[in-house]
């Protein structure tokens, strides 16, 4: 199912089962998994990986070199996870050898149209971008979190689990698990609870993480003393809360409050 047109390298690797369309092209060392469809001018660069039953639309652009100035054309990677659908024009820079040395998308992804993924960059698994999402080089996005359109991540941003950042929101700091961020700068706006009914989170779980939230984030304190008192409360024994303390105690460029 290889359209006369493409161009596939002598070194690519197409297991069974893909579909390569018109005018497409998959470069040097790369592989692409079983039962994978990449539609009409594609460009799959050298050293990229794209796993199990993906769906690549037309002009999407993977792979291709990092737009770092210091990138000097060393190897460095695209590594693509199963059953993602990339939508048109897509772009996913490979690594630099200064940073991670490769670029990271999960499995089970939604990707929508003009999504932007730089360099370093690591992508969970689950996860939807609405178009125009704009992810700067090394940004680290946990699983289940949802990024509306249009919204710019600024470089070495995380973006905790099951998060919410709502369309045209410019993200500079890191935005914990659970919650709700929006804004022209990013506020906070409570627990994400609708996303996390969707995964089957209890609502007990639910309802601790918004009493957490009261006290990181509405009780007036210092965060050094809000995260003492949240780990002195009972429901510290709860994982999602505990990865929520642990995200803000990790955090490097500073929480968005």
């Amino acid at each position: 199912m290889i359209h006369e047109t493409a161009i596939i390298h002598s070194t690519a690797e197409v297991a069974p089962g893909v579909e390569i369309g018109p005018y497409s092209v998959i470069g040097e060392k790369s592989r692409i998994g079983e039962g994978t469809r990449i539609g009409p001018h594609v460009v799959i660069d050298r050293w990229t990986t794209i796993g199990k039953n993906c769906q690549i639309f037309q002009y999407a652009s993977l792979g291709t070199p990092p737009q770092h100035i210091r990138y000097k054309g060393e190897e460095t990677y695209v590594h693509v996870g199963d059953n993602n659908v990339i939508r048109e024009y897509v772009t996913i820079n490979r690594g630099t050898p200064f940073g991670a040395g490769k670029t990271v998308l999960g499995s089970n992804n939604f990707i929508m149209a003009y999504v932007h993924v730089a360099h370093d960059c690591t992508i969970g698994s689950h996860i939807i971008m609405a178009s125009f999402a704009v992810m700067a080089g090394h940004v680290e996005i946990e699983d289940g979190a949802i990024i509306g359109g249009m919204v710019p991540v600024h470089q070495f941003v995380r973006i905790g689990r099951c998060a919410f950042v709502g369309g045209g929101t410019s993200v500079t700091k890191d935005i914990p698990p659970y919650v709700t961020a929006s804004g022209m700068r990013a506020k906070l706006y409570g627990i994400n609870a609708v996303n996390l009914r969707r995964r089957n989170i209890s609502e007990d779980t639910i309802a601790a993480l918004k009493r957490i939230y009261r006290i990181v984030f509405r009780s007036h304190i210092t965060l050094a003393e809000a995260l003492e008192r949240v780990e002195a409360d009972p429901a510290f024994a709860i994982d999602e809360v505990k990865q929520f303390v642990d995200f803000i105690k990790g955090s490097k460029r500073g929480i968005t409050r």
